[in-house]
């Protein structure tokens, strides 16, 4: 099953009490808020939840599958996460 912001919001308003577009903005503020610590250059911790990591990949070559050809792999930033031993335990049964 996938979890989505919608799920999220619903979730929210049936277990706090908040009304359906607060429980979106709710949402959508703690989404807005990593995306944008993230576009920063920062990691984020949430506790008991586990890590978003910023990692840099540098320039490689590659080849293009379907000629062969090389290619150069341009640097990168990526986003990697690292779950807590909490949600690793529940996820473990």
């Amino acid at each position: 099953m996938t979890v989505t912001k919608l799920d999220l919001t619903r979730h929210l308003s049936d277990t706090v009490g908040l009304s359906a577009t607060d429980s979106k903005l709710v949402v959508e503020a703690i989404f807005d808020t990593i995306r944008t610590t993230l576009a920063s250059g920062e990691d984020v911790k949430l506790s008991g939840f586990g890590n978003f990591v910023l990692l840099h990949k540098n320039a490689r070559p590659g080849r293009n599958p379907t000629n062969m050809d090389p290619v150069e792999i341009p640097a990168r930033r990526v986003v990697t996460y690292r779950s807590s031993q909490i949600v690793r335990e529940k996820a473990n049964g």
